[in-house]
């Protein structure tokens, strides 16, 4: 029989082990539903791309992110376009992925209101990679970690060509939405 003070021993330890377990799961976060957009506004002609297969991991703890998006799941609703996008210009064949991978400027911890978040890493598109700030925001809901972010980047910083005609016209500039539910990692 343990004795009374090697019992309460035994259970601080186990109280601390299940708190630190649930600390650490809490700290890494995976997603593999969230929604990915590009916007591309020009004179003649706007529409939008998106994607609903983007995948992403944040740990907080390590202070990584990482989100990445099979090129080949964007649809403009047009399977036209939609194909010589993904050929002609992507080359999905040769890049089919696009990835964000980064760390946090500023972070605090998670809460259940909307959080102004920088995030500072290198986004890859068409073999080309280039250093980005990023401002987002996120949440905590329940379990799950929020993540929302925009910015624009130029099609022409990574040797994407822009279709030159006149039904297919772009803007060298795209605006990119990313919005993600992320459930706590096992």
């Amino acid at each position: 029989m343990l004795s009374l003070q090697n019992r309460i021993l035994a259970t601080a330890l186990l109280i601390i082990s299940i708190l630190s377990v649930d600390t650490a799961s809490a700290q890494k976060y995976q997603g593999e539903k969230g929604s990915a957009k590009f916007i591309s506004e020009a004179a003649l002609n706007s529409f939008e791309g998106v994607s609903s297969d983007l995948n992403g991991l944040v740990d907080l703890k390590s202070n990584f992110i990482d989100f990445y998006l099979d090129l080949n799941t964007l649809e403009t609703g047009i399977s036209l376009r939609d194909k010589h996008m993904r050929k002609n210009y992507l080359e999905t064949d040769k890049y089919p992925f696009a990835e964000f991978t980064g760390k946090f400027q500023t972070l605090k911890t998670p809460s259940n209101t909307w959080q102004e978040v920088l995030v500072v890493g290198e986004f890859k598109v068409h073999g080309v990679t280039k250093q980005l700030s990023i401002k987002g925001r996120m949440k905590q809901e329940g379990q799950d970690l929020i993540i929302e972010a925009a910015w624009k980047l130029k099609l022409s910083d990574y040797n994407i060509e822009i279709p030159s005609v006149v039904f297919y016209e772009l803007n060298d500039e795209q605006k990119i939405e990313l919005k993600m539910t992320l459930k706590p990692a096992k």
